[in-house]
C-alpha cells in the first residue's frame, strides 16, 4: 500500500475514538453489513464517524490491507480494529461489546447520566413519602410549569 493511503487511513482512524469504514452512509447504508453496524451503534447511543468506502477506492482496497482483514464494514475504536459485522454482532449480542465500550469511556457518560437520574429520582420519591394529597397536587403544577 503507498504511504499516502496509508497517511489517509490513519488520519481518518484518528478523527474520531470510533470510526467505521462502510458501505454508504448511517442514513443511507449501500450494504445489509454495514446497516446491521450502524444499527448496534445507534442501539447503544455511540457517538462514532464513518468513511464511505464506496466513494474512494484507494481507502476501500486499503483499509482491507491495513486491517489485514478481508471484508467492509470494519470498526476502529480508539485506533484498535475491533472487526466486522460478524464480530460486532457476536460482541453486541453476548454483551461484550457494550463491556468493550465502557472499558475504552466510549458510553461512560450515558450511564453515568443514567445513574445520576435514577439517584434523583430516588430522593425525590423518598421526600413524596410523607406528602399529602394537596401538597403533591400543588408539585405537580409547579412541575408542569417549571416554577420551582
Amino acid at each position: 500500500m503507498e504511504n499516502s493511503v496509508k497517511e489517509k487511513i490513519e488520519n481518518l482512524i484518528n478523527e474520531s475514538e470510533v470510526m467505521l469504514f462502510m458501505k454508504g452512509t448511517p442514513e443511507m447504508p449501500q450494504c445489509g453489513f454495514s446497516a446491521a453496524v450502524v444499527g448496534v451503534l445507534n442501539h447503544l447511543g455511540v457517538s462514532y464517524k464513518t468513511s464511505n468506502v464506496l466513494q474512494d477506492e484507494e481507502i476501500r482496497e486499503g483499509i482491507k490491507e491495513y486491517s489485514d482483514w478481508p471484508t467492509i464494514p470494519q470498526l476502529y475504536v480508539k485506533n484498535e480494529f475491533v472487526g466486522g459485522c460478524d464480530i460486532i454482532r457476536e460482541m453486541h449480542e453476548n454483551g461484550e461489546l457494550t463491556s468493550f465500550f465502557e472499558e475504552k469511556n466510549i458510553i461512560q457518560e450515558t450511564r453515568s447520566i443514567s445513574d445520576a437520574y435514577f439517584k434523583a429520582s430516588l430522593n425525590f420519591l423518598k421526600k413524596l413519602k410523607g406528602i399529602n394529597t394537596k401538597e403533591l397536587v400543588q408539585l405537580v403544577h409547579l412541575i408542569e410549569k417549571r416554577t420551582f
